[in-house]
């Protein structure tokens, strides 16, 4: 793993915990009668043998999310540190708002006041730093969401 695939990973949990965060809301929704602006009352398709089923889904999708919303937190306030942990000022800033605000490298640029290409450039610089400052720790990183081979089958 290299020191971008292994910033972008705050970007994937993040990924990850809104997807679930969605996953929940539809379950959630499916359980919940919907009603008319005539105040009619309209049933759920769901019958009631399902709905034991869908609230423990629910439950265990909630822990999911405390479980994911805790490695998000672990590994932002560990990724803010080693971004802080480098020596050029402007190396910081633009790895910070790349990898932690996720902002798009032409968003960067201009509010550096920097053409993009010079952002691509000093982004570029930036990585190379960070992987030799950080490369005992990048490759000690085991994402807890990556999907191995032999899990697929």
């Amino acid at each position: 793993m290299q020191a971008k695939q292994y910033l972008q990973e705050l970007k994937r949990l993040d990924t990850c915990i809104h997807q679930r965060l969605q996953e929940k809301q539809s379950l959630y929704d499916s359980t919940v009668g919907v009603v008319r602006t005539d105040k009619e009352r309209v049933q759920a398709s769901t019958n009631a043998d399902a709905l034991p089923n869908l609230i423990e889904r629910i439950e265990t999708i909630e822990q999911e999310i405390d479980r994911q919303l805790d490695d998000y937190i672990q590994l932002k306030h560990r990724m803010i540190n080693q971004i802080h942990g480098l020596d050029n000022e402007a190396y910081i800033s633009l790895l910070h708002k790349r990898y932690v605000e996720f902002k798009r490298l032409e968003e960067i640029a201009v509010e550096m006041n920097y053409t993009y290409s010079y952002a691509r450039a000093l982004h570029g610089k930036a990585l190379l730093e960070f992987n030799q400052k950080f490369a005992t720790e990048i490759e000690l990183y085991k994402s807890p969401y990556t999907i191995v081979h032999s899990d697929v089958l």
